[in-house]
């Protein structure tokens, strides 16, 4: 089992669109793997990590790429850039 997180750090303010974004396409994207919506409690400001847990990167990878071209997907994603300034991407291996 793997754990991937996509970390977004947003513009001062906009995490709460970056999260309404997400939250659009949550429905489409769970039927690929497990996904959790998580923001700053004790992080960095306007923090959004995307986090799912996936048996095979590879593919999980597959199913993104066929997701993202998704028009609904798309849709519901659309200008999510806009809000954010920078990000990250962590890939844990889970041991226990």
């Amino acid at each position: 089992m793997y754990i991937v997180r996509n970390v977004f750090r947003c513009k001062p303010g906009q995490a709460k669109n970056v999260i309404e974004k997400f939250k659009a396409a949550m429905p489409i994207m769970q039927e690929i793997a497990k996904h959790r919506i998580l923001v700053d409690q004790v992080a960095s400001f306007w923090t959004v990590i995307i986090e799912t847990e996936t048996e095979d990167l590879a593919e999980f990878e597959r199913l993104l790429q066929e997701r993202g071209k998704d028009k609904e997907v798309q849709e519901a994603m659309s200008g999510y850039m806009e809000f954010v300034d920078s990000g990250f991407r962590e890939i844990y291996r889970v041991v226990v």
